[in-house]
């Protein structure tokens, strides 16, 4: 915490009740936890979240982050209002400089594979020997804001398998559970052990980076995995109103019209990057621990992955331990 807000002056409360009584106050809290009526009036809320490249290895192991989001007007997976990554991608007027930077680091991540957690392993997956479209269908941890102030009429990862099927019945579909949840730190979602029966595949252990490469499509709720796919040129159906649907670059099964009325621009691909990976999240280097960029924490992450084979053991260890306090 202090180190994402090291620009400024922090203290440490445990309820609202407990904030200072003068005006101007700032507050920061992690996500909707905690409702804005809930805070003094007057108050100015800062929202904060992981960011979209985030570390080698998962937040529910207690990995400290690469990048965190501070927003001020929301945050970007609640749908029902504008948040400040909606704002930028709304009203920025990227320039061709920025465009070339965003297309850049795009191209760099793509190259590296890297995503937000950049876990799981690179070479045990191979696409059907079949002509037949390949769906990756990525699970989600049912419980999260995301899926409260984010999701459509599609709320499960059951129905959203149910879904692709439906509208896809000659397709090979592979699900992926959220690795929170195949870690044990994370509860299944309501009837996901019947996957099973409305796809092809059930994969576990494999980079998303690397699965990425391989399907031709990905039909999503809310994931942060259809961002990763437009960012892989993939075809995206989103049946939720995640930050990236609803800019003219995805399959939109979800999106009501009070979001669609808000979001009117048509954005490319790079936009889209430079806002969610430029101007949005702030980056802070494990190395200096002083805010950084989103370059420098691609090379961090690089780093950061080829040494975590050897912490692997403790990082299980600690599982285990949270997996007792979590049950």
């Amino acid at each position: 915490m202090r180190a994402f807000l090291q620009d400024s002056n922090v203290t440490f409360v445990r309820k609202p009740t407990g904030l200072p009584k003068h005006k101007g106050l700032s507050v920061a809290t992690w996500g909707m936890r905690i409702a804005s009526s809930d805070f003094p009036s007057g108050t100015e809320i800062i929202r904060l979240e992981d960011g979209f490249l985030r570390s080698v290895g998962l937040g529910a192991d207690l990995v400290r982050p690469l990048s965190w989001v501070r927003d001020k007007r929301g945050i970007y997976y609640d749908a029902t209002k504008i948040s400040d990554l909606e704002y930028i991608l709304e009203t920025t007027n990227f320039t061709a400089e920025l465009k070339e930077r965003a297309k850049n680091l795009r191209e760099s991540l793509l190259a590296a594979e890297i995503t937000k957690y950049n876990v799981g392993n690179s070479e045990k997956w191979r696409r059907p020997l079949t002509d037949q479209r390949v769906i990756l269908v990525p699970g989600q941890v049912e419980s999260d804001a995301s899926i409260q102030y984010g999701a459509g009429e599609v709320k499960t990862n059951l129905d959203l398998l149910k879904a692709s099927r439906c509208e896809n019945p000659d397709a090979f579909i592979v699900y992926k559970p959220h690795p929170d949840v195949v870690a044990g730190l994370r509860s299944q979602g309501r009837n996901e052990s019947e996957v099973a029966d409305f796809c092809d595949e059930v994969v576990s252990d494999i980079s998303m980076g690397s699965l990425l490469k391989q399907v031709d499509e990905v039909h999503s709720m809310t994931s942060l995995t259809g961002f990763e796919a437009l960012l892989r040129g993939k075809k995206v159906v989103a049946y939720g109103m995640p930050f990236y649907a609803g800019w003219g670059l995805t399959v939109d099964r979800g999106v009501k019209p009070e979001t669609a009325a808000r979001r009117t621009t048509k954005l490319s691909i790079d936009e889209l990057v430079a806002g969610a990976l430029i101007l949005y999240p702030s980056y802070v280097s494990r190395k200096t621990g002083q805010f950084s960029t989103p370059e420098n924490a691609l090379c961090e992450l690089l780093e950061w992955r080829e040494k975590e084979s050897q912490r692997r053991i403790w990082q299980i260890v600690l599982r285990k331990i949270l997996q007792v306090f979590q049950y």
